[in-house]
């Protein structure tokens, strides 16, 4: 039977010497499965044809390298893991934890090791006494949590490159430190670290992020240790807008449908903004492809695609959700229990984005470095053509990732209401979820003198229904619905 062709592209003419008889279509009428896709008349078909022929496919070699991950749950880790396996790298993953659907996929990847453990280890009992916990999250040295030497030099067995997102779980500094000098002394040949600014740094008037620092502070120690590196600073997640009641990123649902975001930025300043869920990995990977002769020598690579001011954002994600969003500048406003560490955070940020600044270029850059924030989106897109922006994200994801969280505006919409009710229960909802953000001395299993296991190819069958430190998230915050529990939030 002839082929239809569906493609409005030019065909190639087939040569002049090849005559084809009259009478083909009418052999050809049969089952299009019985024979290869190729007539007997085609000069593409071979007198050895069987039903199984096709043509020879062009080698397609497959890399025979090792990537060492950590925080592997996370947004940019698993979007990373998932198109480096996808084209044949091998990854060496720690994870905290196996619970959730993001950890399911990443441990049962036939190309992934998953290492499961904490990056620090509590030294002493925990407040022993007093029957308290020690907050694993506070900014700088912590009395009593140190550094799982062990698990970070087994993460880096056999490893040839490696992409590190340290996160705030622990001292951030010392564990960044101590992941550097593994790399270095394992050889690794091209070391990718997911940095951020301290701004503090770049004007004495600007005051520290404190979370951001020790990333800056442990980007200056990667350099200053020689390893071949490469450093990418994140714009802000489309992801993480959410109804439910995290600060900074809130879009409160109110009565009538519509959402209102409110955060210290000034109104009419360009943010730079990313979906790290879509476009963080296929960057991340042509980094690697390229290699260090391109990008090497410790340089900076800003990964954002959009550089969108808050009202300019709310408008985006209006056209895509199909409703009004409004931006109202204002403080941040904590109404869940939080992290100490992210409360000082944003504490410090408000500070930052200084609430009584009415001159928009007076805004200081979200990367610190003028330089850097210039270079958005162009960079970014020398690595990675294909971004979601914020309308595709608001429009395809967004109603998604709410459902996954308990909430049913979405649904109430395709109903004929108006979707703004049933928010409080919404909310409700989520506090009896929330949970106690401090770490506990949780169950652990040791493999090879390490604190923590290795799970090989695929996921380790045993039950963690005892294990205390289930708590996911990193770099934000602990409390979570449905689908923010199988996610590292803000990692």
């Amino acid at each position: 039977m002839p082929a239809e062709i569906l493609s409005e592209l030019p065909l190639r003419p087939a040569p002049r010497d090849i005559k084809i008889p009259n009478n083909m279509h009418n052999e050809e009428r049969r089952h299009k499965h019985s024979r290869s896709s190729y007539s007997e008349m085609s000069p593409l078909m071979s007198r050895n044809n069987s039903l199984t022929w096709r043509p020879a496919k062009r080698p397609m070699p497959t890399p025979d390298k090792t990537i060492a991950v950590i925080n592997a749950a996370g947004r940019q880790a698993a979007s990373f893991i998932r198109v480096a396996t996808a084209v044949g790298f091998h990854v060496r993953a720690q994870m905290r934890n196996l619970e959730g659907v993001v950890a399911t996929e990443v441990s049962t990847n036939p190309n992934v090791t998953v290492l499961q453990g904490e990056l620090y280890t509590k030294e002493t009992p925990a407040e022993s006494e007093k029957g308290q916990c020690v907050d694993v999250t506070k900014n700088g040295p912590i009395s009593g949590i140190g550094v799982n030497d062990a698990l970070i030099s087994e993460l880096f067995r056999g490893a040839q490159l490696a992409f590190i997102n340290t996160t705030f779980y622990g001292d951030e500094e010392r564990i960044g430190m101590a992941l550097a000098d593994a790399a270095k002394k394992a050889g690794v040949q091209h070391y990718v670290y997911s940095s951020m600014p301290d701004h503090h740094a770049y004007n004495k008037d600007w005051p520290s992020l404190p979370l951001w620092a020790s990333k800056h502070r442990v980007e200056d120690y990667v350099k200053e240790i020689g390893i071949p590196a490469t450093f990418v600073y994140t714009g802000i997640y489309n992801n993480n807008f959410t109804s439910l009641p995290y600060p900074l990123f809130c879009t409160d649902l109110q009565p009538d449908g519509s959402w209102i975001w409110q955060a210290p930025f000034h109104p009419n300043a360009k943010l730079p903004w990313l979906d790290a869920e879509h476009d963080v990995g296929p960057a991340i990977l042509q980094i690697f492809k390229d290699g260090v002769k391109k990008w090497g020598g410790g340089k900076r690579i800003a990964l954002a695609y959009e550089m969108l001011t808050p009202l300019e954002a709310c408008e985006v994600f209006s056209r895509g959700v199909g409703r009004p969003v409004r931006y109202v500048r204002g403080p941040i406003e904590v109404k869940v229990k939080i992290p100490e560490g992210y409360r000082i955070q944003l504490e410090a940020l408000e500070e930052l984005f200084n609430l009584h600044n009415e001159d928009p270029e007076k805004q200081p850059p979200y990367f610190g470095d003028m330089e850097l924030e210039r270079s958005c989106p162009r960079a970014a897109l020398e690595l990675w053509e294909g971004p979601r922006g914020l309308e595709e994200y608001a429009r395809e994801v967004f109603p998604l990732e709410e459902q996954a969280n308990g909430l049913t505006w979405m649904i109430e919409e395709y109903d004929g209401g108006g979707g703004g009710n049933n928010i409080d229960n919404n909310h409700n909802n989520h506090h009896q979820q929330e949970e106690h953000y401090q770490h506990q001395n949780g169950h652990q299993n040791g493999h090879d003198g390490i604190n923590g296991r290795i799970v090989n190819g695929g996921a380790d069958s045993e039950s963690e229904e005892d294990e205390e430190d289930s708590d996911s998230d990193d770099e934000g915050l602990v409390m979570r619905g449905n689908k923010r529990a199988d996610e590292e939030w803000l990692a």
